[in-house]
C-alpha cells in the first residue's frame, strides 16, 4: 500500500543551525528556505537529497506538538518517517480498518498535499506520516 519514502522528519531546536550542519558537515547545497505552518505549530524546511528529503521541523508557538519531543530530546532527533500513498482518504480508511490509530483527519502538509499520521504504537515505535503523492 505505501509508496516511496518521501522524507524523514527531524525535529530540531533551530532550523538555521541544523541547515548549517547539513551544509558544512555533509556538503548539502540544496536546502529550501524555511516556511511556517501555524495550523500545525511548526516551521519547516527541506534538505533535498538525490533520492529523498530530510524535513527539518522546529516548534512554532507555545502549543507546538514538537515542543514535547524536544523536551525529551533537547538536541533534536528523528521525529517521523513519511511515505507516499495514492489516495490519503483510502489510506486512512484502510489503516483504521486494520486497527491502526490515525492521529488526525487528512490535512494539508508542507508539500501542499493531504497527510495523516499513524500512532507510533502501530509501527514499532516510529511515527509514520502518510502523504498523498503530489500531482505535479
Amino acid at each position: 500500500m505505501i509508496g516511496p519514502l518521501n522524507h524523514v522528519g527531524v525535529a530540531v531546536p533551530s532550523i538555521e543551525e541544523a541547515a548549517q550542519t547539513y551544509r558544512e558537515l555533509y556538503g548539502v547545497t540544496d536546502i529550501t528556505e524555511p516556511g511556517e505552518m501555524p495550523s500545525q505549530g511548526v516551521r519547516f524546511c527541506f534538505v533535498n537529497l538525490p533520492n529523498s528529503q530530510i524535513e527539518l521541523i522546529e516548534p512554532l508557538g507555545d502549543d507546538s506538538p514538537i515542543l514535547n519531543f524536544l523536551k525529551k530530546n533537547p538536541k533534536g532527533g528523528q521525529h517521523h518517517v513519511c511515505f507516499e500513498v495514492e489516495d490519503i482518504h483510502e489510506a486512512k480508511r484502510e489503516m483504521e480498518a486494520k486497527g491502526a490509530t490515525v492521529l488526525n483527519e487528512p490535512r494539508i502538509g508542507a508539500h501542499g498535499t493531504p497527510i495523516i499520521f499513524i500512532h507510533p504504537k502501530n509501527s514499532n515505535g516510529v511515527l509514520i506520516e502518510l502523504m498523498e503523492t503530489p500531482k505535479h
